[in-house]
């Protein structure tokens, strides 16, 4: 943890490697970083990494649960054995079993079958089963905590459909009760604790404003945070979060320092430079500094595999707020920019992204002899965007105003 807190990734996995067919949490933390990894750059072959290791660390962790017969196996799948039957090392790998079927759940997910899909829903109802078993060990309550948080947040944030079929499945999601665990899990001093600090960073400072639910709590974070900032100053993550609640707090000078200073901290997961340009396109797009902006867009298109649909038209978008002398300099054609969205979107579990969908929508305008520009399309974007978009509606009339 703190070779990864460091910046040290690579440290971190060759720490573990050696250890990780012989000990259970050796296994979980090296698939886990690949899993988040492969979260980050999108790539088959990480994707491929993430769940053979996956697989190999469920093998590991299997060799130290309780030993069942056939029967009760047949009957634990549906309902778990007391947790007074198990010793302190079958708990400890029952703990570690059931996180690393949740990582595999969620990679699962991500592929287009809907039998994976299912797959997938049976895997976390596997693990929701073995999290529910609350411990009376300190040891464990760390981990419990962080378990059972996530999946009642996970749960309450589902879209209605996919929630009746997780419901179908037998599950239900209660956010507060979600939000209290994962808290104590954070207040606690266990191994889990910044998993849990991490995943309520998450929710305040992402899922609250994508989702536009409102709940994000800016004072909450900044609390969670301030532990790690003096203990990992120059750590990657935590240079990162802070840059991000400067900009949700519109201190965007500051939000850029650091976000630039997040990308100094390291070189190897590249992937850590892709998120810090999406938000420094939005911290100069806010101030409509619209040059910088194309800056991290252009750099966006040419190095970021996440979404080249979404990447290519706010590139297109933030160039047409630009004078058109300027475009020309910078060797743009806008038209053509807006022409390519569509065949950019990806599908992800047989859908398409509601943000691509969106930006091939308004792509559209540009795709005859004639194209119909769109009017003011980073404020419109922005909206779509859901970030705090206050700041540019105060603006509106001023942007209409320049751009007719």
């Amino acid at each position: 943890l703190d070779l990864f807190l460091n910046n040290r990734f690579a440290d971190a996995l060759a720490l573990l490697r050696p250890w990780k067919d012989q000990s259970m949490y050796h296994a979980t933390g090296y698939s886990s970083i690949l899993v988040m990894q492969a979260g980050m750059t999108f790539e088959p072959k990480d994707m491929d990494a993430a769940m053979t290791s996956l697989g190999e660390s469920l093998q590991t962790c299997q060799r130290f649960r309780k030993k069942t017969g056939i029967v009760e196996s047949l009957t634990n799948l549906w309902y778990r054995q007391p947790v007074e039957n198990l010793t302190e090392e079958e708990m400890h790998a029952e703990l570690c079993y059931a996180e690393v079927l949740l990582q595999k759940a969620a990679l699962t997910f991500l592929d287009e079958s809907i039998i994976s899909f299912i797959k997938g829903g049976m895997r976390i109802r596997n693990s929701y089963q073995i999290f529910n078993q609350k411990s009376t060990h300190v040891h464990f309550r760390g981990g419990v905590s962080m378990g059972i948080g996530s999946f009642n947040l996970m749960l309450s944030l589902l879209p209605a459909r996919v929630l009746r079929l997780m419901e179908f499945l037998g599950f239900s999601g209660d956010r507060e009760v979600g939000l209290s665990e994962l808290r104590e899990g954070a207040a606690s001093s266990s191994l889990r604790s910044i998993l849990s600090t991490l995943t309520l960073l998450m929710y305040h400072l992402y899922i609250t404003v994508i989702l536009g639910i409102g709940d994000g709590n800016l004072t909450e974070a900044e609390t969670l945070l301030e532990p790690y900032k003096q203990k990992f100053p120059n750590g990657a993550l935590i240079l990162f979060y802070t840059a991000r609640i400067a900009v949700l707090k519109g201190n965007f000078t500051f939000a850029q320092e650091k976000f630039l200073a997040c990308i100094a901290s390291q070189e190897e997961w590249r992937q850590i430079h892709h998120l810090c340009y999406w938000e420094l396109m939005w911290a100069y797009s806010f101030e409509q500094n619209w040059r910088e902006a194309y800056r991290y867009a252009d750099l966006l298109c040419k190095e970021s595999k996440w979404s080249q649909a979404i990447y290519v038209y706010q590139k297109a978008a933030i160039l047409s707020m630009l004078p058109e002398e300027e475009v020309t300099k910078l060797r743009e054609n806008v038209v053509e920019l807006f022409r390519q969205v569509d065949g950019l979107k990806l599908r992800i579990a047989g859908k398409s992204i509601p943000t691509e969908k969106f930006a091939a929508k308004k792509a559209q305008r540009y795709s005859s002899s004639n194209p119909v520009k769109l009017v003011v399309p980073a404020l419109v974007r922005a909206r779509k965007h859901c970030e705090p978009t206050s700041i540019f509606l105060k603006k509106s009339h001023v942007l209409c105003k320049e751009n007719n």
